[in-house]
């Protein structure tokens, strides 16, 4: 098993270490002009309108994406990224704008006369949320079509995938951290942890998208989190948020705002931590890769090739456990929210 996590390490090292030699091939350009080794690091993290997978000399091989945005005065339209580019650098700019709008440097939408208008486009990390969801949907449809064919015996395929996740997290997380009323949200927590789980480990692939790496992805689980606490936190739950038993009433004047602001702060913690920890783990292997081309030199080559392939075996066990943690906290704040207190009334 160890050998075949390690080869699995290095083969995924040497992909991306190719993949992003080709795409470096066409050098990014600083502000002065000049290349910058280290500017498809921010290109990689980053959300876009196009999805941008390598560069082989001047031939960009890219997926153009659709441009949906709604005015009030101009409606619904629909475009391609492709027509807000430079047709032989591929770059954006308002120099570029197409039909009234244009796609800038930092890849956001803007209209050329300055009016409102919201931007419903089909970008990199949509596609790759979409493809997420079919591979989740793909593993959840594998293993029931096996269920349903073949009964209770021992599961194959991807049925051999999602059962020892399913029990796991249905016994070691939601039961223990939520107690006898586990079995309501067992399916909201199965669904982070493989939504969570199967998006850390694509975006591990070359070319991928940094779906977790993004913030409003990160923040939108948290927010279902919270919703969900909150909406089933039982009248024990509330009470000590507003009234905490047992505490004086002067303190309360202290205790009730700290209460209430820990009802934001706890799904804002959840938020932060998956987006900094899968984030920062790009630009980590990304970084090696880039003084490569810094340096120029086989030794930095050789060496950097051995951090990278150390540090993808560290990510594809991180991308587990940030999936994990996401949903153990998740399973505790419900736990919080829905458990009995009857020994208040004892203080």
């Amino acid at each position: 098993m160890t050998r075949k996590f390690l080869s699995l390490s290095v083969l995924l090292s040497a992909f991306l270490l190719t993949f992003s030699s080709l795409s470096f091939a066409a050098g990014a350009n600083s502000e002065d002009g000049g290349e910058d080794p280290t500017g498809f690091i921010m290109h990689h993290i980053k959300d876009s309108h196009e999805w941008h997978f390598f560069n082989i000399g001047h031939t960009h091989v890219t997926l153009s994406l659709p441009v949906i945005v709604y005015s009030g005065d101009r409606g619904l339209e629909f475009f391609n990224s492709k027509d807000f580019q430079n047709p032989e650098t591929h770059a954006f700019g308002k120099e570029y704008a197409h039909e009234g709008y244009y796609i800038d440097s930092h890849d956001h939408m803007g209209r050329v006369d300055g009016a409102s208008f919201t931007d419903l486009s089909i970008t990199k990390n949509v596609v790759m949320m979409f493809l997420v969801i079919a591979v989740v949907l793909w593993l959840a449809l594998s293993a029931a079509g096996h269920y349903k064919k073949h009964g209770a015996v021992a599961p194959k395929g991807a049925a051999a995938i999602v059962e020892p996740i399913v029990i796991f997290v249905r016994d070691e997380i939601a039961e223990k951290a939520i107690g006898p009323k586990y079995k309501k949200f067992v399916p909201y927590l199965l669904t982070l942890f493989f939504f969570i789980w199967v998006g850390n480990l694509i975006g591990l692939l070359p070319g991928a998208a940094n779906l977790t790496g993004n913030i409003a992805v990160t923040a939108t689980l948290a927010v279902l989190t919270f919703i969900i606490v909150n909406v089933n936190g039982n009248k024990d739950y509330w009470k000590h948020v507003f009234m905490t038993p047992g505490v004086p009433v002067p303190l309360l004047l202290v205790i009730v705002p700290v209460e209430i602001i820990g009802l934001f702060t706890k799904p804002f913690a959840l938020m932060v931590r998956l987006f900094v920890a899968i984030t920062a783990g790009h630009i980590v292997i990304l970084a090696f890769i880039a003084l490569v081309f810094i340096f120029e030199s086989y030794t930095i080559g050789v060496v950097s090739t051995l951090m990278v392939t150390f540090i993808n075996m560290i990510e594809l066990l991180v991308a587990t456990i940030q999936a994990y943690v996401f949903t153990l906290f998740t399973a505790m704040y419900i736990g919080a929210a829905v458990a009995e207190h009857a020994h208040d009334e004892a203080h």
